[in-house]
């Protein structure tokens, strides 16, 4: 009764997240402890929830940047700094992500989930996929993707020439221009969670793909599908929860933060949706403990200048 009460009075969560990324029970879960109704909205790539957010009115409270989002998201004034004495439940995350890189001390973010960007394909495949080069092999044409991902792609384009996937070279980043728009005429589209449903349907050959993208295609598909991390190097990233500073309602975000650092909540999600947590406690009640991979390279943060320049590349790339 507690909770319906509540609802009547109009307390409210407004909550935009990556697709895919809580359990069945997650939100209903919270609505029925704090007494709210939670507006939960989806998207599926940074692009589309910084466009939402940009305006410092955009209606949602909680958001899930990728860890290179963070620092400028702090520095566009975007993110509410964080009260730790509301979150206890700090200390269940893993000794890696409790003071990462992009947020020393956690001041405006709680890292939630990581990843790492691979290549899915098909195992009746003649070829062996090993490298980000095989990708550009013909025997795949017109049944191959790329993430629709402007980091991913330039990721992928310049670790095949052996280049940090955060480099600001020029020449790198126009060779990787060149690379992706050499597979461009080869590719059946820029997919990210759709390319899912195509791997288990047999229609693509492989796929550019987030680890839990290919983990749940596998999954649809048992026996079919492999999944590899390219011998170049590869994409690390954690996705983080934020507390927007538009939001009015900081006190019940830190309330829902404090939720997902629970160790059966984040367990929960992390069994259902395939996903790999950054909370070590959800990790130990699964049983399984699951490091980040060796030969994988941190997205960083990216100057003024180098991030112009690639969004003007791939402009470029997206219109050839």
């Amino acid at each position: 009764m507690v909770g319906l009460g509540a609802c009547s009075r109009g307390r409210r969560l407004h909550v935009f997240n990556w697709s895919d990324y809580v359990a069945a029970g997650t939100i209903p879960g919270f609505e029925r402890e704090a007494g709210v109704v939670v507006r939960y909205g989806q998207y599926e790539s940074a692009e589309e929830m910084m466009a939402r957010v940009l305006s410092g009115n955009s209606g949602w409270d909680v958001v899930f940047p990728s860890n290179a989002l963070v620092p400028p998201m702090r520095q566009l004034g975007l993110l509410a700094p964080l009260d730790h004495r509301r979150l206890p439940g700090l200390h269940h995350l893993d000794p890696v992500f409790q003071s990462p890189p992009w947020d020393p001390g956690l001041q405006w973010s709680v890292p939630y989930m990581w990843g790492a960007t691979g290549i899915a394909y098909q195992q009746s495949l003649q070829l062996p996929l090993r490298r980000w080069a095989d990708l550009w092999s013909p025997a795949l044409a017109g049944r191959v993707t790329l993430l629709d991902d402007p980091a991913e792609v330039f990721a992928a384009c310049l670790k095949r020439r052996g280049h940090s996937l955060n480099t600001a070279e020029p020449r790198a980043l126009e060779q990787a221009r060149d690379d992706a728009v050499a597979l461009k005429r080869h590719l059946r589209g820029f997919l990210n969670a759709e390319a899912r449903d195509q791997l288990v349907a047999g229609e693509l050959l492989a796929a550019q793909a987030w680890r839990l993208t290919a983990r749940q295609a596998m999954e649809g598909a048992p026996g079919r599908l492999a999944f590899i991390y390219p011998e170049e190097g590869f994409p690390v990233y954690a996705d983080c929860a934020a507390i927007l500073k538009e939001s009015r309602r900081t006190e019940l975000a830190h309330q829902f933060l404090e939720y997902l650092l629970r160790p059966e909540v984040a367990a929960e999600i992390a069994r259902e949706m395939k996903t790999a947590t950054c909370n070590r406690s959800a990790q130990e009640r699964l049983g399984q403990r699951e490091p980040v991979p060796a030969g994988g390279e941190w997205f960083e943060p990216l100057d003024a200048a180098n991030q112009r320049y690639r969004d003007r590349l791939w402009t470029e790339i997206k219109a050839a």
